[in-house]
C-alpha cells in the first residue's frame, strides 16, 4: 500500500511512476488497491518496498529516517540500505527477531514493541518514512494500528504497507482496505496512483512454481501536508 501522508501526490505519482520506464525485469506495480502475483511475497515485498520508497522520495535519502514495523530479521532494511537509506530505526514484537535484526547491523535503534497492544516507542510526526512489510495480516498487527502508524509520520511523509491476497487473508485484507479508505476520505493522507507495472520473470527470476507462492496487495501512501526535504537524522 502506498500512502503519503499530506500535500499533493502528483509529483509522487510522477516519481513512483517511473519505475515503468527501468531497464530491469525487476518491476513493480503500485496501484490503489489492485492485486498482482507476486511469487513468495514475503521474500518479494522488501525489495518492491524500498524500490518504491527510493522512486518517490524527492531527495537523496540517505539522512531520511525511516521506521520498519515488524523488522523481523531485517530483509527490508538490506533493500533500503541498497537504494541509499541510512537512517533506519526497526520495531519488532518478538526479542528474537530483534537479536537477529541487531547482527545484520543496518539499525541505528532497535526496539521491542507489539503493535496493537502498545504505542509505538516515538514521538509524533518524528519518521520521514514507516515500512509495515509482511506483517499485516490475521493474528499480526491489527488494522486498529493505523491511526498510530499515521501519528508517528512526518506530515508529508511516505506510509509503505504491504498485505497477501491468499484465501486466509481475504478477510484482513477486506477490513485493511476499508479502514485505509476511511482514513483517505478523512484526509490524513493520499493515495499514490501510479500506472500498473507488472512483476515478470526473467532467466535470473523464473516464473513460480512451488505451492506456497502467494499473491498481495502492495500500496504506498503520502501523508498530507508537504513537508521540507529529510533533515538530520536520529
Amino acid at each position: 500500500l502506498g500512502h503519503q501522508r499530506g500535500g499533493t501526490a502528483t509529483s509522487t505519482r510522477s516519481a513512483v511512476g517511473t519505475a515503468g520506464g527501468t531497464a530491469s525485469n525487476e518491476l513493480l506495480s503500485l496501484t490503489s488497491g489492485a492485486c498482482y502475483d507476486v511469487a513468495a511475497l514475503e521474500y518479494r515485498a522488501p525489495h518492491l518496498a524500498a524500490a518504491s520508497l527510493a522512486f518517490a522520495f524527492p531527495a537523496p535519502p540517505a539522512r531520511a529516517r525511516v521506521l520498519d514495523v515488524g523488522c523481523g530479521t531485517g530483509l527490508v532494511a538490506r533493500e533500503l540500505q541498497r537504494r541509499g537509506f541510512g537512517c533506519l530505526h526497526g520495531v519488532d514484537g518478538s526479542a528474537g527477531m530483534l537479536e537477529r535484526a541487531r547482527g545484520t547491523g543496518l539499525y541505528r535503534q532497535l526496539q521491542r514493541c507489539v503493535l496493537g497492544r502498545e504505542p509505538l516507542p516515538g514521538p509524533a510526526e518524528h519518521y520521514d518514512a514507516v515500512t509495515v512489510v509482511g506483517a499485516l495480516g490475521e493474528g499480526q498487527v491489527p488494522c486498529s494500528a493505523l491511526p498510530e502508524l499515521l501519528r508517528v509520520t512526518k506530515p508529508g511523509g511516505f506510509l509503505c504497507l504491504t498485505t497477501r491476497s491468499n484465501p486466509s487473508n481475504l478477510r484482513y485484507k477486506a477490513e485493511l482496505e476499508a479502514a485505509l479508505q476511511r482514513l483517505e476520505q478523512q484526509g490524513a493522507w493520499q493515495k499514490v496512483l501510479p500506472p500498473p507495472v507488472w512483476a515478470v520473470s526473467s532467466p535470473l527470476c523464473p516464473p513460480p512454481t512451488w505451492p506456497w507462492s502467494k499473491s498481495g496487495s502492495f500500496f504506498i501512501f503520502p501523508a498530507p501536508d508537504p513537508r521540507p526535504l529529510p533533515g538530520d537524522c536520529c
